[in-house]
C-alpha cells in the first residue's frame, strides 16, 4: 500500500521532523498544505534534505496568486535544495471564496485559467523553451534544460474539465473529500480516458481523506462534520461529494475501529487509487491518545 500522510506542524523544526519520522515508519509520502503558516516549500526543502527516499508534495499550492513561471522557479528550486529525487508539485485554482474574497483577485474562468496555467508550467517544470499565446496567459520563456532532479505534476482536480487536464498534461491528481465511489465512478474513468488518449503512462490518483481510529463512528462523524464542515460549503467539493454517494465530510472521512478504518483504505485503492493520503484527525477528549491511535494503525499498514 502506497500510504501518505498529512504534514504541518507549529514550526519548522517540528515540521522536518515528521517527515524524518515519517519516512522511518515507512510512509510513502507527506502531504503539505498552502495555508500551514509556514511557507510549505521552505519546510519540505529542509525535510527532503534530511531524508532519503520519502516523496514530499503540496496539497496544494493555489495557482491564481502565483505565475507559472515563478510556480517553476519555487518547484525546481525545492527540488534542488532537497539534493534528491522526491518533491511532487501539487497545484490548483482554489476556490471563488478564497481567490476572490480572500486575495482579492477574479476568479472568472476557473477552467481556462488552470487548462492554460498547466500548458504552461509543465513544459517549464521540464526545462523547456514555452511560447504560449492563450487567453488568460501569454508567455515567452527561453529553455534553461532538464533539470538535475525531475519535478512530477499533479493537479487537484474535481470536475470532468480539470480531469481532462491532469490526465493529459499532469502526471495525475490529488484528491481531497473524494471517496471510494467517487473514485471509481468518476474520477478514475475520466483521468484514465484522458491520459490514454494523449499517449500517457497511467496517471496517479492520490485520495486524500480525513481518518480517525475511533470505536464510536457516530462520534467521530459528528466531529469530523464539525472540523471538515468548510468543505462541505464549497461548491467543487459538494459536487464530488455527490459524485461520492455522501451528503459531506462527516460521511466521506472513514472511521471506526482498526478494521473498519483498514477496509476503508483498502477500498479507495480497490476503487482504482494508486495512493492513499491519510489526514489523522482526533475525537474525544484525549486528543493525543486518539492520533496515536491512529497513526499506530497506519504505521502497521505501511510496515506490512
Amino acid at each position: 500500500m502506497r500510504i501518505g500522510i498529512n504534514g504541518g506542524a507549529a514550526s519548522a523544526e517540528r515540521m522536518v521532523e515528521q517527515v524524518k519520522r515519517a519516512e522511518a515508519a515507512g510512509y510513502s509520502s507527506m502531504w503539505f498544505p498552502s495555508a500551514i503558516g509556514i511557507d510549505p516549500l521552505a519546510v519540505m526543502a529542509m525535510g527532503g534534505a534530511a531524508t532519503e527516499r520519502i516523496e514530499l508534495g503540496t496539497s496544494i499550492l493555489p495557482t491564481y496568486p502565483c505565475h507559472p513561471n515563478l510556480m517553476a522557479h519555487r518547484a525546481l528550486a525545492t527540488s534542488a535544495a532537497m539534493g534528491r529525487e522526491g518533491f511532487t508539485l501539487g497545484v490548483g485554482p482554489s476556490h471563488h471564496p478564497v481567490v476572490e474574497g480572500m486575495l482579492g483577485l477574479s476568479y472568472e474562468r476557473p477552467g481556462t485559467h488552470t487548462e492554460e496555467y498547466l500548458q504552461v508550467l509543465a513544459p517549464l517544470l521540464r526545462g523547456e523553451a514555452v511560447e504560449f499565446r492563450g487567453e488568460q496567459y501569454q508567455v515567452n520563456v527561453p529553455a534553461r534544460g532538464e533539470p538535475k532532479h525531475r519535478v512530477p505534476l499533479l493537479l487537484a482536480a474535481l470536475g470532468p474539465r480539470l480531469l481532462r487536464v491532469a490526465g493529459e498534461l499532469a502526471e495525475g491528481t490529488i484528491l481531497w473529500m473524494g471517496t471510494a465511489r467517487a473514485v471509481e465512478t468518476h474520477v478514475s474513468p475520466r483521468i484514465r480516458s484522458a491520459a490514454d488518449a494523449a499517449g500517457r503512462s497511467e496517471p496517479r490518483i492520490i485520495a486524500g481523506l480525513p481518518v480517525a481510529v475511533h470505536d464510536d463512528v457516530d462520534e467521530a462523524r459528528r466531529t469530523a462534520g464539525d472540523m471538515f464542515a468548510n468543505y462541505g460549503m464549497l461548491p467543487n467539493y459538494q459536487r464530488l461529494l455527490e459524485h461520492g454517494g455522501v451528503s459531506g465530510p462527516a460521511e466521506a472521512a472513514i472511521v471506526g475501529d482498526e478494521a473498519a478504518v483498514t477496509a476503508g483504505i483498502q477500498g479507495l485503492f480497490d476503487a482504482g487509487a494508486t495512493d492513499v493520503w491519510a489526514a489523522i484527525f482526533p475525537v474525544g477528549d484525549d486528543r493525543s491518545g486518539s492520533r496515536a491511535r491512529t497513526r499506530a494503525l497506519l504505521d502497521s499498514l505501511v510496515g506490512s
